[in-house]
C-alpha cells in the first residue's frame, strides 16, 4: 500500500472513530431521554413479539404502497432518461447491500428470536422481512441514487485528507444512523439488545451501505454490471430459499 492509500485510509479511520466518540457522548447525555435513543433496551422485547406476529401480514395494508413504490419507479425512469447510469448503478448497489443485511436481520430473528432492529406494523402498510417495511424499502431503493448527487464530478479530489468517495460514505453514514436515534424513541422502529445502537449502526450498517454505492458510481461498466447482478443473484436465491421454508 502506497503512502497516498495508507493515509487515506488512516484518515478515514480517524474520522470514524471522531464520530463514534462524539455519538457516544451524545448517548451519555441522552440517556433518560425517552425521545432519542442511542441503544437497544430488553424491555421492547414485548413490542418486537407483537411485530414478528405481524410479517407479510395485509391488516395495515393501505394505498400509499401504491402511491410510493409509483414515485420511485418515476425517479429511476427519469434517470434512464437522463442516462444517469453511474446514479442508477450507486443506487441499485446500496439497495442490494440493504436486502443482504435485512436478510440476515431475519435470519438472527429465527434462530435468536429477535432481530437487530424490527419495525412495528402499525407504522407500515406492510412488513416485508423483520427489519424493514416497505416505505423503508423503497426509501433505500432510492437512498444511493439520491445520495451519489452529492459526490463531486471528480473523484480523486481529497477532503479531509481523504478520497471525497469514502468521506461522503462515511458522513452519509453518520446522518443516517443519527436519525434512528429518533426513530428508536418512536414505536415504528425497535432495538431490543443493549449492546445494539447507533454506534454499531453507524460502523456495522451504514458504512457498507454507502461505500458499495459510491464506490460503484465511479467503478468500471463491466465491474458495475458484475456487482449488482451477483449481488442481486445472491439476494433473489436466499428469499425464494428461506422465505418458503418459514426461516425468514
Amino acid at each position: 500500500m502506497d503512502v497516498q492509500k495508507r493515509n487515506n485510509v488512516l484518515y478515514a479511520i480517524l474520522l470514524v472513530i471522531g464520530i463514534s466518540v462524539i455519538l457516544f457522548l451524545l448517548s451519555l447525555l441522552a440517556k433518560e431521554s425517552a425521545f432519542f435513543v442511542f441503544w437497544g433496551n430488553s424491555s421492547r422485547r414485548v413490542a418486537a413479539d407483537a411485530a414478528n406476529a405481524h410479517i407479510r401480514n395485509t391488516d395495515h395494508f393501505n394505498w400509499t404502497f401504491i402511491f410510493i413504490f409509483t414515485v420511485v419507479v418515476y425517479i429511476y425512469l427519469t434517470e434512464i432518461k437522463n442516462k444517469n447510469y453511474r446514479g442508477i448503478a450507486s443506487g441499485l448497489a446500496l439497495y442490494g447491500v440493504h436486502w443482504l443485511y435485512e436478510i440476515v436481520n431475519a435470519i438472527i430473528q429465527s434462530g435468536s428470536g429477535y432481530a437487530l432492529w424490527t419495525v412495528s406494523p402499525e407504522s407500515t402498510s406492510f412488513i416485508l422481512l423483520v427489519g424493514v417495511s416497505w416505505e423503508l424499502s423503497m426509501m433505500f431503493a432510492v437512498a444511493g441514487l439520491i445520495m451519489s448527487k452529492l459526490l463531486p464530478s471528480n473523484k480523486d479530489v481529497k477532503i479531509l485528507g481523504m478520497n471525497n468517495r469514502v468521506f461522503f460514505a462515511v458522513v452519509n453514514a453518520a446522518f443516517f444512523s443519527v436519525f434512528e436515534v429518533f426513530l428508536a424513541g418512536t414505536p415504528a422502529f425497535i432495538w431490543t439488545y443493549s449492546w445494539w445502537g447507533t454506534i454499531p449502526v453507524f460502523i456495522t450498517t451504514y458504512i457498507p451501505f454507502f461505500l458499495a454505492s459510491f464506490l460503484i458510481y465511479d467503478a468500471k461498466e463491466k465491474t458495475q454490471k458484475v456487482f449488482i447482478a451477483s449481488i442481486w443473484a445472491v439476494v433473489f436465491v436466499l428469499l425464494v430459499t428461506l422465505i418458503p421454508l418459514g426461516v425468514i
